[in-house]
């Protein structure tokens, strides 16, 4: 059982977004979780309203999360599932919401400023996702979360992913995004790390903006049973574009 976030330049732009998802319609026992941050902020500009972050969060307001929802469980979602499905993949969209697949809490306000309808996720039931593979379906689950007393609530995607591969007791964690992984103070690649290593990057500052995010999650992850977490894609986008043309060749 694997578990990939498809996050990053990968999931906006339809070429690397296609070399990805062929690659995600080769494996088996595989869920796909997705976020689509740079989507929403596309239709916010196009209704007129206002993008508001702080301390890397989106503020959603009653306005945003109708915009998140639309586009992270809708538009978002169905593309995915399309583009799958032209691949020959049985696939089905769902929002973290369905079922209590992702549940959150409401999240706590930083230097004084309330996020609005944003969650810090607790945990997932993973019952429906269960019911998707047993039916060859692969599940693509948005990052919308269920919140108290049946709230929705907007999560980090990472986050969602994380809970999600520790319920099922998913073998792997892939952080599927546009860059190799985690560069040091030098920027070299990093091949490997452990907590304390994390913790002491962290600390110094290299580790930074959404590269943060999948690292806490990464070591969540493992704390919690996954047993490996993978971060980056150029690698697989270089692999899949040589399959290609070999293929085209042959």
């Amino acid at each position: 059982m694997n578990v990939i976030k498809l996050g990053g330049s990968l999931l906006d732009d339809k070429a690397r977004r296609a070399i990805a998802l062929r690659a995600i319609a080769g494996e088996q026992d595989v869920v796909l979780v997705h976020g689509g941050g740079k989507h929403v902020d596309a239709r916010l500009a196009q209704l007129g309203i206002a993008k508001r972050t702080h301390a890397g969060l989106r503020i959603t307001d009653d306005a945003t999360l109708d915009v998140v929802i639309a586009v992270l469980a809708g538009a978002v979602n169905k593309m995915l599932v399309a583009e799958l499905a032209a691949m020959g993949v049985r696939a089905a969209g769902i929002s973290g919401v369905d079922a209590s697949t992702i549940v959150a809490e409401q999240h706590p306000p930083i230097d004084g400023i309330a996020f609005g309808h944003v969650g810090r996720v607790t945990g997932s039931d993973p019952t429906l996702v269960r019911a998707m593979l047993a039916s060859g379906i692969l599940p693509v689950v948005s990052s919308v979360a269920q919140g108290p007393s049946g709230t929705l609530l907007n999560v980090n995607a990472d986050s969602a992913a994380c809970a999600l591969a520790v319920a099922l007791g998913a073998s792997s964690l892939r952080f599927l995004t546009d860059v190799d992984g985690l560069l040091d103070a030098n920027g070299a690649l990093v091949p490997t790390l452990t907590a304390r290593d994390v913790n002491a990057l962290i600390n110094s500052g290299v580790v930074s903006g959404g590269m943060r995010p999948k690292i806490e999650s990464a070591v969540a992850a493992i704390e919690s049973g996954v047993k490996k977490v993978v971060i980056g894609g150029t690698e697989l986008l270089r692999s899949e574009a040589r399959r290609a043309q070999a293929n085209a060749a042959a």
